[in-house]
């Protein structure tokens, strides 16, 4: 008896002791020995979608380094890290990886929808924040520490329906899509779904990867179009519009979403050859000349060069850098907030999650619709102040990029 007694109580001292060990474990802080706070993300640095994932790393770090420049946080300085996917999401692992391990305390996500799909999973199991500039795909902030500064595609396909149902009506409508890509499918599904009815039936023409080299049959089923809608990127786009110059009806309107930002800066492509016009909803305008926006145009030129990428995506970057940093000021003014240098990610995403679906935090950015003193409300909670699911509310803008010209 005296030996089972024995036996029993080591027992018990055992499982106690493995209780605190395991307990005391957690995980490892990779930024236990960080001299500023990192900021990670993954994009296209390399490869056809480059324009964008360029002008997003310029400036994320453009905004940084003014940041640094007024003294940080308290003193706390903060860098970036961007890692190349190459727009290929077999290339996340890898870089979430490199980019946690290396001391990444929060995130800008990814620059693309596929490669962001990918990264959202790492970033989740981790629990690191996240506030993607560009990955449009409504389920990129799926999780509780996802966010992003760009439309959603669902409110971009949405909100493109809307400019169709006002300034088009009466008009034919083609859709010319990409078939085994999700961001373009999920706009086009969305984009007709909120389209009036009034405008019968709608043209639709797709392509894929393997087809992607000539769009000679999808010209003719859309030549006859007063308006085509174009969810893609620009390269696509840019193939497209040569290749229909003299066949697509001349005073037709391309219209596009955020894919199509950098058209008029595609290699090979002059969009002064064509005599379509070429307009998309956009968050930002590139050729303002006013406003927050004027000023970060300004900057990132005389930074980066008049021949650097310049669009829509950069400017959503230094929106999240900032918004970044503002959500870290609130948190400590308004909430009490510890933030460390060496802050673990899982800690600072339970801090920014709390000001992010406040309806008390309101960020005045560059993108959206700038409003009188030239810098646009954003917020991540809707009218009535309820938290959005990681989903931006801000107002958008349909930009022309080249009206219709004389046929040549």
């Amino acid at each position: 008896m005296k030996n089972r007694v024995l036996a029993l109580i080591l027992t018990i001292v055992l499982t106690l002791s493995m209780v605190a060990m395991f307990s005391s474990c957690g995980k490892t802080n990779y930024a236990e020995n960080n001299t500023k706070i990192k900021i990670g993300l993954s994009g296209p640095l390399t490869g056809g979608a480059a324009m964008y994932g360029i002008a997003v790393q310029n400036s994320a770090k453009l905004a940084v380094e003014e940041i640094n420049a007024k003294g940080g946080l308290n003193g706390i300085l903060f860098e970036v890290e961007m890692l190349d996917d190459k727009h290929d999401a077999n290339n996340i692992s890898t870089n979430y990886a490199a980019l946690y391990e290396g001391g990444m305390q929060v995130s800008l996500g990814t620059v693309t929808t596929k490669p962001g799909l990918e990264f959202k999973g790492y970033a989740n199991a981790d629990k690191v924040f996240f506030l993607t500039p560009s990955a449009t795909g409504d389920d990129i902030p799926e999780f509780a520490n996802g966010y992003q500064m760009c439309f959603a595609d669902s409110d971009q396909g949405t909100a493109s329906a809307g400019v169709f149902n006002t300034e088009y009506k009466g008009k034919k409508v083609g859709v010319f899509f990409k078939a085994d890509d999700d961001y373009s499918v999920g706009i086009k599904d969305n984009f007709i779904k909120a389209l009036d009815k009034s405008f019968g039936d709608v043209v639709l023409a797709s392509f894929t990867d393997a087809t992607a080299s000539s769009f000679t049959q999808q010209v003719s089923e859309l030549k006859d179009c007063d308006v085509i809608f174009m969810p893609i990127y620009y390269d696509p786009a840019a193939l497209f519009m040569k290749q229909g110059n003299g066949v697509v009806k001349a005073d037709a309107i391309y219209y596009g979403c955020d894919g199509l930002d950098g058209i008029d800066a595609v290699e090979g492509f002059d969009i002064t050859s064509i005599t379509q016009g070429v307009s998309y909803l956009s968050h930002f305008n590139s050729n303002t000349t006013e406003g927050a926006a004027k000023a970060y145009i300004d900057a990132y030129r005389a930074k980066y060069g008049e021949e650097a990428p310049l669009n829509q995506f950069g400017a959503a970057a230094y929106d999240c850098v900032y918004a970044i940093y503002d959500a870290m000021k609130f948190a400590i003014e308004k909430n009490n907030a510890e933030i460390s240098v060496t802050i673990a990610p899982d800690e600072l995403c339970d801090i920014l999650t709390a000001v992010f679906d406040s309806k008390d935090f309101v960020f005045r950015g560059i993108t959206g619709a700038p409003e009188a003193d030239g810098k646009s409300t954003i917020t991540w909670t809707d009218a009535n102040g309820n938290a959005t699911n990681g989903h931006v509310n801000k107002a958008p803008v349909s930009y022309t990029v080249k009206e219709v010209t004389s046929a040549q």
